[in-house]
């Protein structure tokens, strides 16, 4: 098989961690989501822990709604933010593991960084709000009580962070090869959809 690369972009709450991590695994290739995180850190010499809270932050505060809303997005290396610079090392790591071989990276702007890319497809996963609220309280384990504004909240946050990094708006059905309802389908049946794109367009 010739090297295979897939993105997974998903709306919180659709199952799209577990369809990334199972469709890796019906393949034989690893899966990246947060252990991007790991392999940054190491590479750019921040804490782990520093990174994660940076990207808590940048996807979260009002001043980075703010920007991301008004464009504002390119600066010069030396006004670069610690949001930027985690980009950037992501940025890095994403294409050296492409580089590397074939892999599922799930979130992260990985379409975006990879969109030159041969070989390489872009799913996104999507569902209605109220079966996503069900999934987040019952396997994520958020707080049922304020969990619409919790849900809304996660989009939000990868929505801005998406337009800040590509200026491209994050969902938009044009940018991914196809788009699944995970309702519909369900996480193995998702699994199943994208494994036949697969192989009718890739020959897995």
């Amino acid at each position: 098989m010739s090297k295979l690369l897939i993105t997974i972009s998903r709306e919180y709450g659709s199952g799209g961690l577990l369809v990334g991590q199972e469709l890796a695994e019906a393949l034989g290739l690893p899966c990246y989501d947060k252990k991007l995180l790991t392999i940054a850190a190491e590479k750019s010499g921040f804490s782990e822990e520093m990174l994660r809270q940076a990207e808590s932050r940048a996807t979260n505060s009002l001043l980075y709604s703010l920007a991301t809303s008004l464009g504002v997005g390119a600066f010069g290396p030396d006004t670069l933010s610690l949001y930027d610079k985690l980009y950037l090392a992501q940025f890095d790591v994403i294409r050296q593991m492409a580089d590397e071989g074939s892999c599922v990276i799930v979130g992260r702007c990985a379409d975006y960084v990879l969109r030159a890319y041969e070989n390489c497809y872009h799913f996104f996963l999507h569902a209605p709000l109220e079966d996503r609220m069900e999934r987040a309280t019952k396997e994520y384990g958020e707080n049922p009580n304020n969990i619409k504004s919790t849900v809304l909240k996660h989009d939000k946050a990868r929505a801005n962070y998406y337009y800040h990094y590509t200026s491209q708006k994050w969902g938009d059905a044009k940018l991914y090869d196809l788009s699944l309802n995970t309702s519909r389908t369900g996480v193995d049946g998702a699994v199943k959809m994208l494994l036949h794109y697969l192989e009718t367009i890739h020959a897995v």
